[in-house]
């Protein structure tokens, strides 16, 4: 069952870990993405003239991690392919947009992307890209995310919640279900992210394999 709750709102941003710049120009964008490289820790997200500079945190890191075992878990019982991008930069000049998901993947298009560079003017993007919200933006990142097409994005929570959310008629609308994995129990996957707390990672994602290997059967 789906709902027309669109993607959430940007919400206040972390001083400690975050730099806004205003006015700047993607001609001046690019030129600084060239100066520091790709060697870097921090993140980037520009929407039209405004940009966001992160610094990722423990608590932010560690359930997009376990996520991407998760989905690497999903995609091995289902004997499929998958083609695991990290924080891909994804960009398109036409539309002054920027960014670098937390994680993000192909997987129901990986055939037609495998092997090649994820130029967005002439590959599809990714199906799904995760971002774990611990850390807050000032942008409106879901709204860079349908600009540029993506099917599918998770957000982890700051309430240890998981929201799933489609791309429909260019917007994102919630939903209880995964394009990707639509047998997924989305709902449980926080619990086995606590659990990594008490049992250990490896632990979590032996048991988050044992459960999907459950309803598959």
């Amino acid at each position: 069952m789906q709902s027309t709750i669109l993607a959430p709102k940007p919400q206040q941003v972390s001083p400690e870990n975050c730099i806004i710049l205003r006015n700047l120009s993607w001609s001046t964008f690019t030129t600084l993405l060239v100066e520091v490289g790709e060697n870097r820790a921090c993140r980037f997200t520009y929407d039209r003239g405004v940009l966001e500079i992160r610094m990722p945190l423990e608590e932010h890191e560690e359930p997009k991690r376990l996520i991407e075992s998760f989905v690497e878990a999903l995609v091995d019982e289902l004997e499929i392919e998958l083609r695991s991008l990290g924080s891909l930069s994804l960009k398109r000049e036409d539309l002054s947009r920027f960014i670098e998901p937390d994680t993000c993947f192909s997987i129901q298009n990986e055939a037609l992307v495998r092997g090649r560079s994820i130029n967005l003017d002439e590959v599809l993007p990714p199906d799904l890209v995760v971002e774990s919200d611990h850390t807050h933006s000032s942008i409106d990142k879901a709204s860079i995310y349908a600009a540029l097409g993506v099917p599918e994005l998770w957000r982890y929570t700051t309430k240890e919640t998981l929201e799933v959310y489609q791309l429909m008629d260019g917007e994102y609308q919630k939903s209880d279900k995964s394009l990707a994995f639509p047998f997924l129990p989305v709902d449980a996957i926080p619990g086995f992210i606590e659990q990594s707390k008490e049992i250990g990672q490896r632990s979590a994602v032996r048991l988050f394999r044992q459960r999907i290997r459950e309803i598959l059967d």
